[in-house]
């Protein structure tokens, strides 16, 4: 295999990447940014090199930094985990150029399956129908218009290179074309750097089921069944659960042959997934991501199989060590994901800082967490915490566990989602297996829930009384040297060896000042509008004298890699606005004032 990789991701995922490597010896480098400097995927790998900045394109996303990490520290091979430069093809090739080993599937094929427009190509070509829609890219609100005049209403409008659920709008009537792509095309651009984007049919009730796949580059190639992802809110999943309740064995086959027709089709190789929807017993190919996925932990669990340990040996160019006869799937699988939001505020992303953390335990119960006592939530990343990964013998027992676990599981200091997960367990329709993508946003009643975002901490207050003689006591540090982090045991005097709890500060982002206020959606309700939560700036919406109405959008905020508008809560004149395109505020920031 290797002796060394380095792992161009952070969170879970890396510390995924890493556990895996330890198992097998492999020696590991994470890179991380400013903010990630005392991050736990930075203090589990073997090295770390600091890529500098706070924002992906700053660090994780620049990839003249990571080739020269990889340079540097004399890595093998790179693993992108998902997101970031997973999907990144010609990043593929500058690894191979530069002597490295992708761990991942070729360039060729992260090119035409990463474009929705060219998979769409391929899926025909491998005798496995898309759902109706365009498969060239569309240039003006008059082709979605003249689309859903002959296909019916709504219309979906999707980025090409998308994925994550960004770059996805829908066109309800007409009325709605030109903003859809606008916001597609913007949201497009800005996540995935190409604003190409296409149509197709909007269905009304699907399921969203992907096939896991895995080839080598010997001509061997299997699927691992399948992942129900239907329970989702803005195209995010949120609950995924596999076998699939809505899944018959037949339908569990085809969509299993199909998925490795595609994947060949293209000549794939390494891990991958072909997402489908279904409805009414029919499915179609809905897209192919070239990478490790989100919760590829529930096919682990029910099929034994370590994934990430296939990828390297797969990139290693070891051949599969068992066929598809082997592929036993057992019992059932749920992964919940965490998520630093408040689902009692329409999901308002919640960065901080997690003062206790406890892991939930028992037969059945796995928790991928990026973040542990301590560590704090950046606007910066995604807003995923952790996943907790639950087994059981049939539906019910895993389900039954899930709900155990979620009372055991702490984040305390920071709101969650955890209440959410709680209500969907419970719900009359999930125990049913009866839901479709649909079904979170239109039929859970969410009023209900209740977060407690009120930090708590831990522990007995130190002692400090003086002792008479002053002992040499010992330190460990972690210091930086060229951008490299090296761990370092001292001995110093107890006056000056300080707190062995205390963390180096973290690097904050710069933002404009606000004149006070308090947080919420649109504004405190006084004609001053202020940032519910800490974030960037992406569009201001009005102009200074501008008449406007309660309810109007004024700017739009990215926070945690989502877009949020926010709104004016009372009619008058735009007064004042006091942040620009690119501004980052924190919660409670004036953003503007309204006469």
């Amino acid at each position: 295999m290797f002796d060394k990789i380095l792992i161009a991701n952070r969170g879970e995922i890396a510390i995924r990447v890493i556990r895996t490597c330890k198992e097998f010896g492999i020696d590991t480098v994470a890179v991380y940014s400013e903010f990630d400097r005392n991050a736990r995927h930075v203090r589990m790998a073997g090295e770390a090199v600091c890529l500098g900045g706070n924002l992906p394109s700053e660090s994780y996303l620049n990839t003249d930094k990571v080739l020269a990490a990889m340079e540097a520290t004399g890595a093998q091979a790179i693993h992108p985990g998902y997101g970031f430069l997973a999907e990144n093809a010609a990043f593929a090739v500058q690894v191979a150029e530069a002597g490295k080993v992708w761990i991942g599937p070729p360039a060729k094929a992260i090119v035409e399956m990463g474009d929705k427009v060219s998979s769409r190509h391929a899926a025909v070509a491998a005798g496995f129908p898309p759902i109706p829609g365009t498969n060239d890219p569309i240039t003006s609100a008059d082709e979605i218009v003249a689309f859903g005049e002959t296909h019916s209403w709504p219309v979906a409008v999707k980025a090409s290179y998308g994925g994550g659920g960004k770059g996805i709008r829908v066109a309800y009537s007409a009325e709605d074309a030109t903003a859809c792509l606008a916001a597609s095309q913007r949201e497009a651009l800005a996540y995935f750097g190409n604003d190409e984007c296409y149509i197709e049919r909007y269905l009304e009730h699907p399921r969203h089921v992907e096939v896991q796949i895995l080839g080598d580059s010997h001509g061997n190639m299997v699927w691992l069944g399948e992942r129900d992802c239907s329970v989702q809110r803005r195209h995010q999943k949120v609950v995924e659960e596999t076998p699939s309740p809505a899944i018959t064995p037949e339908l569990r086959r085809r969509m299993g042959e199909d998925a490795v027709k595609v994947a060949k089709q293209v000549g794939y190789v390494n891990a991958g997934t072909v997402e489908c929807l279904v409805q009414d017993g029919e499915y179609w190919f809905l897209e192919m991501n070239t990478r490790l996925q989100v919760e590829h932990c529930i096919t682990e669990e029910v099929c034994g199989i370590d994934l990430v340990e296939a990828q390297l040996r797969i990139a290693a160019g070891e051949k599969l060590w068992f066929s598809q006869k082997d592929v036993a799937a057992r019992g059932h699988a749920f992964e919940l994901r965490v998520n630093a939001e408040d689902p009692t505020q329409n999901f308002l992303p919640t960065p901080g800082k997690i003062t206790c953390h406890t892991a939930p335990g028992g037969a059945g119960i796995r928790l991928d967490a990026g973040y542990g006592t301590g560590d704090e939530i950046s606007q910066f990343y995604d807003n995923l915490v952790a996943k907790l990964v639950v087994w059981g013998e049939n539906r019910e027992q895993a389900r039954r566990r899930a709900l155990r676990a979620l009372n055991e599981i702490e984040f305390a200091g920071l709101t969650t989602n955890i209440p959410l997960h709680r209500t969907v367990l419970q719900h009359p329709d999930f125990i049913a297996g009866t839901i479709s993508t649909k079904w979170l946003e239109n039929s859970v009643d969410l009023s209900v829930l209740h977060t407690d975002s009120s930090p708590q901490t831990t522990g007995a207050p130190a002692d400090n009384t003086p002792e008479e003689t002053e002992p040499v006591v010992e330190r460990n540090a972690t210091v930086e040297v060229n951008g490299k982090r090296f761990d370092v045991r001292m001995f110093l005097p107890a006056s000056q060896a300080g707190n062995p709890g205390e963390e180096a500060a973290t690097a904050q982002p710069k933002r404009r000042k606000g004149k006070g206020g308090h947080g919420g959606q649109g504004g405190d309700g006084n004609g001053t509008v202020v940032s519910p939560m800490q974030g960037t700036v992406l569009e201001v919406l009005v102009e200074e004298g501008q008449e406007i109405q309660a309810g109007n959008p004024i700017l739009i905020l990215e926070a945690m890699k989502m877009e949020n508008k926010i709104n004016a809560e009372a009619d008058g004149i735009v007064a004042e606005i006091t942040v620009a395109p690119g501004d980052t505020v924190a919660a409670g920031d004036v953003l503007a004032v309204i006469k």
